[in-house]
């Protein structure tokens, strides 16, 4: 098993863009050799040369198990180990009625969301189980619609809600192997995805407002603080949101 270097290794799903982006670039400035994943090489290989060296670019689909078997394959082979991994990929679906909702675009978004994060999650405790020294961190990103739904949200609202499930139970399996799991849920992060959300965003009485952002580098300096502790200590969940954004109190 190839050891190409002694430094922290992390991983970073969905990392081509977004909040992946920036936490990619944060754990690369903090000293972590970093493996950046996504389904799109180009958006990736952008970030990678960012990055520069310690950066390098695995295209993967998380939601196809061989893929991301494939992807582990290759950080072993390559490092020997898997000190972080980001478990940020995710998708939402059009603001639509459920009844109005094709079933294909629920499945897109539970096969990425959650079966994505369980699959990702599930071959990093594998690889934290066996490597030397064992353990690591697994840091799952939630939503606050793991909390509060927005209207016509239910698909990405179910997801999200499992993914707070998921991170309880690896949380709590975690310990024999000094394998910790955190989530964090996220609001109102200004990313080329969520720019929309400048121009109006439905509210739980039917409105349309516009809502405070907050900017995408307070999520990486959270996720950098995260992943920087030692495993002798946890941050289960951590909300970090836009101050003033309709969220206590959503309706």
């Amino acid at each position: 098993m190839a050891s190409e270097t002694t430094s922290k290794i992390a991983l970073v799903t969905g990392a081509g863009s977004g909040i992946g982006r920036a936490v990619a670039l944060g754990l690369l400035k903090d000293g972590y050799h970093v493996v950046l994943t996504g389904r799109r090489p180009e958006p990736l290989a952008a970030v990678a040369q960012a990055g520069g060296p310690n950066a390098v670019a695995i295209p993967a689909d998380v939601r196809d198990e061989h893929s991301v078997q494939a992807l582990f394959d290759q950080i072993e082979q390559r490092y020997g180990r898997l000190d972080v991994l980001f478990n940020n990929a995710g998708v939402n679906a059009p603001a639509v009625p459920m009844d109005e909702l094709p079933v294909e675009r629920w499945k897109d978004v539970i096969d990425t969301n959650v079966t994505g994060v369980y699959l990702c999650a599930r071959a990093a405790f594998g690889l934290m189980r066996r490597q030397t020294p064992q353990g690591g961190r697994i840091i799952n990103n939630g939503s606050i619609s793991a909390h509060a739904p927005r209207p016509f949200s239910c698909p990405y609202t179910a997801s999200k809600h499992a993914v707070l499930g998921l991170t309880k139970t690896i949380a709590l399996d975690g310990r024999p192997y000094n394998i910790v799991c955190s989530q964090i849920d996220i609001g109102n992060a200004l990313t080329e995805l969520s720019a929309r959300m400048t121009q109006g965003v439905r509210q739980a009485n039917g409105t349309m407002a516009t809502e405070p952002m907050m900017d995408v580098a307070h999520v990486a300096e959270a996720v950098r603080y995260m992943a920087g502790l030692p495993l002798s200590t946890n941050v289960l969940n951590m909300t970090v949101m836009a101050s003033q954004m309709p969220f206590v109190g959503r309706g």
